[in-house]
């Protein structure tokens, strides 16, 4: 074989070495019972969590701490799964704006003990558009005719 042979085969056994370490890194989305049941089996790997904010019978958020003027880096809350689980969630950054206005909630990170130590957490926040609705010209021939 010629040494540029040689050369390529390796180049393309470390890309797919890379390929395959990236693919091990990934991280996988979890109800809370699985995170938990990942942690308590060794597994130190990240899980997301989608969810909503746990709320009152008046919509209003409950189990929600955050005092910046004591440790701005810590927030802490309580986080509904999709399948009904509410979980507490600790933060160690400041409160993400906006949290409160949020449709839905994924936090990025691991279960530790009866809690989640979340790493990052993602917002899928209300439409800007929803207040001034986006018209078609589909609907604005109907409102014509």
């Amino acid at each position: 074989m010629k040494t540029t042979h040689i050369i390529g085969i390796v180049v393309i056994a470390i890309a797919i070495s890379m390929i395959i370490a990236a693919a091990g890194d990934a991280s996988q989305y979890v109800a809370f019972d699985e995170a938990f049941a990942k942690a308590q089996n060794g597994n130190n790997q990240s899980v997301h969590v989608v969810g909503k904010l746990q709320k009152n019978a008046q919509g209003k958020i409950t189990g929600m701490e955050y005092n910046p003027q004591v440790d701005p880096n810590l927030f802490r809350f309580v986080m509904v799964d999709n399948k009904g689980k509410a979980v507490k969630v600790t933060y160690h950054s400041p409160k993400p704006t906006d949290l409160d206005r949020a449709e839905q909630v994924v936090v990025v990170g691991k279960a530790r003990g009866k809690e989640f130590v979340a790493s990052k957490i993602l917002m899928k926040c209300p439409s800007k558009y929803e207040d001034g609705k986006i018209e078609t010209i589909e609907s604005e021939a109907k409102k014509q005719s």
